[in-house]
C-alpha cells in the first residue's frame, strides 16, 4: 500500500503565505514525478506545479512568480512554497506522486486526500 498525506494548508490574508508538504510512505520502490492540483467549488482540477525526479519544474501560469515547488527524494516528500497568495488561490490542495512499488514493474500515480487553501481578501 502506498500513501500520500498532505499538510500545511489554512486561512491565510490576500498577500501571505503558506508552505504544503505531502509526504508518500508504504511500500515503495521508487518516487518519479510528483506534482501539486487544486480545485476550487464548482471548477475543474488543475495542474498548478509538478516537480520531476531530476528537479525539473512546471508551473501553470497563474501562479509563475509566486510559487515554487520542490522535493526531498530522501523523504520522498514534495512541497508548495505559495507566496503573495491571491483570493483566487482558494481551493482544495492536492498532491499527485507517480510511484512504482516493491515486488512490482508497474508505474501508478495516487492522490493524497486534499489540504484546504483559503485566502481571504
Amino acid at each position: 500500500q502506498v500513501q500520500l498525506v498532505e499538510s500545511g494548508g489554512g486561512l491565510v490574508q490576500a498577500g501571505g503565505s503558506l508552505r504544503l508538504s505531502c509526504a508518500a510512505s508504504g511500500n515503495i520502490f521508487r518516487v518519479y514525478a510528483m506534482g501539486w492540483y487544486r480545485q476550487a467549488p464548482g471548477k475543474q482540477r488543475e495542474l498548478v506545479a509538478s516537480i520531476t525526479s531530476d528537479g525539473n519544474t512546471n508551473y501553470a501560469d497563474s501562479v509563475k512568480d509566486r510559487f515554487t515547488i520542490s522535493r526531498d527524494n530522501a523523504k520522498n516528500t514534495v512541497y508548495l512554497q505559495m507566496n503573495n497568495l491571491k483570493p483566487e488561490d482558494t481551493a482544495v490542495y492536492i498532491c499527485n506522486a507517480n510511484i512504482r512499488q516493491l515486488s512490482t514493474a508497474i508505474r501508478r500515480g495516487y492522490w493524497g486526500q486534499g489540504t484546504q487553501v483559503t485566502v481571504s481578501s
